[in-house]
């Protein structure tokens, strides 16, 4: 997942600061609308006040962390943007279980969009407990799960024509809408080929060449329906110019289907997303082509409607203070150490160079500043430098008490003074886990951390449950619902779960 590093004490815009935008925005759709979204939008003192209420419980009720808090209030903020979006547009959005799948919430959801989309077998299992659309895209299936998926989706995509034809028959029978994931080999992201779908020799989807022999061959027929997906985190903008290219390079094909796909990545509820290009979009499809029109975003439903409350377990010192979480990073919220961000967190701004704020010069660190060959005869120098000319062979701290070499020495006067690290209360925020990298970020906090303060991390209902793991038996984070101003208790964990795994 790929999250800005804001930091908390940066506030959003919200709408009421972007009223006339909006307004501009959405001049198709009725007034009271508008206003009902002004309100919900406003996330930022909704989710002050819900984690400052969250904090209580945890004193008050004695609750143990790590756990996951899933936010209703922001949670219903992101659906009522959702539904607006369905209503204003015709389309259908349907909830990517890849990124949140929190199934509690599923009776919830089912009264603001289309349905669910899965990865495979088991996200579709429970795809199908929000009885409403269920849709489906493997890169490949395998035959016994094709033989369940059948009796649970609705819709069924395949990423290559070999597939299509291996599964068809059973398809047909079962009277499922079936599709095939383009590749419009159009990149929007280039620079992350990790997140790039349309990257160089991507797996995910068919490229025009190969769409075109497949037609040739035969092999279209009975597909009802075409689906790509290359965003990720992305504005409107970003679709529209991949809609293009989808019509340049496949457009003759959509008089032969029913549907198509726009795939997720769209980041519907920020603030800053154009609507307006979004439902031109939808309508181009719908008018000019006849075609029902899906998206399936997973951000946009939960973005800011979670968070991972932890506590501080130790705190120690290695010229930084470290303050050492009950959670982790590989553990917990894996997409810190893979994407990487630094997530944000209550109450604390975000550091970005911890260095800056090191009591000590490490006069390594300025070795390229120093001009040994000039210093050579320097008698301190050259008697503690095998090559007076290597900075590998000499010691910096003798140099830096040359007058001579001190002078060439970049920042060797600017370290910071010793106590500016404590009164500032800078601070790393590293796991539990064995893993040397398994580090959450650097921040600066309005105290100073003690054992057992809480911690509390933002934007944590997005690909966090769905990716945990119990490396080094680390223990899952229990699941809360923070619903009428109280947390209810979803799912507990335990030492049997991390060995049922095994």
């Amino acid at each position: 997942m790929m999250t800005e590093n804001n930091s908390n004490t940066t506030i959003n815009n919200t709408i009421e600061n972007n009223s006339d935008k909006i307004i501009n925005r959405n001049k198709i759709i009725d007034r009271n609308k508008i206003i009902d979204r002004n309100k919900i939008i406003n996330r930022n003192k909704i989710i002050d006040r819900n984690i400052n209420r969250i904090l209580e419980l945890v004193k008050n009720k004695n609750l143990k962390t790590p756990f996951f808090a899933i936010d209703k209030d922001i949670l219903k903020a992101n659906l009522e943007i959702l539904k607006m979006v369905e209503e204003r547009s015709g389309c259908h959005i349907l909830l990517a279980q890849k990124c949140f799948s929190s199934y509690e919430t599923y009776d919830f959801i089912s009264q603001y969009v289309s349905g669910t989309t899965a990865s495979g077998l088991y996200e579709a299992k429970l795809g199908k407990l929000m009885n409403k659309e269920n849709h489906v895209y493997c890169p490949g299936y395998k035959e016994d799960d094709m033989k369940e998926i059948i009796s649970l989706c609705d819709h069924i995509v395949f990423n290559s024509f070999s597939q299509w034809q291996r599964y068809k028959d059973d398809i047909f029978k079962n009277n499922i809408s079936a599709g095939l994931r383009i590749n419009p080999e159009f990149s929007t992201h280039k620079g992350n080929e990790m997140y790039d779908p349309c990257g160089k020799y991507s797996r995910m989807g068919i490229t025009l060449k190969e769409f075109e022999k497949g037609y040739e061959n035969g092999e279209f027929k009975g597909i009802e329906g075409l689906h790509f997906h290359t965003l990720c985190e992305q504005n409107s903008i970003d679709l529209k110019n991949t809609l293009d290219r989808v019509c340049e390079k496949f457009g003759k094909y959509f008089k032969e289907i029913k549907w198509i796909n726009f795939g997720g990545g769209h980041h519907i509820t920020k603030e800053d997303y154009d609507i307006d290009i979004l439902t031109d979009c939808i309508s181009k499809m719908k008018n000019e082509y006849g075609l029902e029109v899906y998206l399936e975003p997973g951000e946009a439903f939960a973005i800011n409607a979670g968070y991972l409350v932890s506590s501080v377990v130790d705190i120690i010192k290695n010229d930084i203070n470290i303050a050492i979480l009950d959670t982790s990073a590989a553990c917990h919220m894996p997409d810190v150490l893979e994407v990487p961000y630094v997530p944000e967190v209550f109450g604390a701004s975000i550091v970005d160079d911890i260095s800056e704020f090191v009591p000590n010069v490490n006069y390594a660190d300025y070795a390229d500043n120093v001009n040994y060959e000039e210093h050579a005869n320097c008698a301190d120098c050259a008697d503690n430098a095998d090559n007076a000319n290597c900075a590998d062979y000499s010691n910096y701290e003798e140099y830096a008490n040359c007058a001579d070499c001190a002078d060439n020495t970049d920042n060797t006067d600017e370290s910071v003074e010793s106590d500016d690290i404590e009164a500032m209360n800078i601070y790393r925020f590293g796991g539990m886990t064995c893993l040397s990298g398994d580090v959450i970020g650097d921040y600066a906090l309005k105290n100073p951390l003690k054992y057992g303060d809480l911690i509390v991390f933002k934007d944590m209902a997005i690909y966090s449950m769905v990716k945990t793991n119990t490396f080094n038996g680390m223990k899952l984070p229990d699941i809360y619902l923070f619903e009428d101003n109280d947390l209810l208790n979803l799912r507990t964990f335990g030492y049997e779960d991390f060995k049922s795994r095994l």
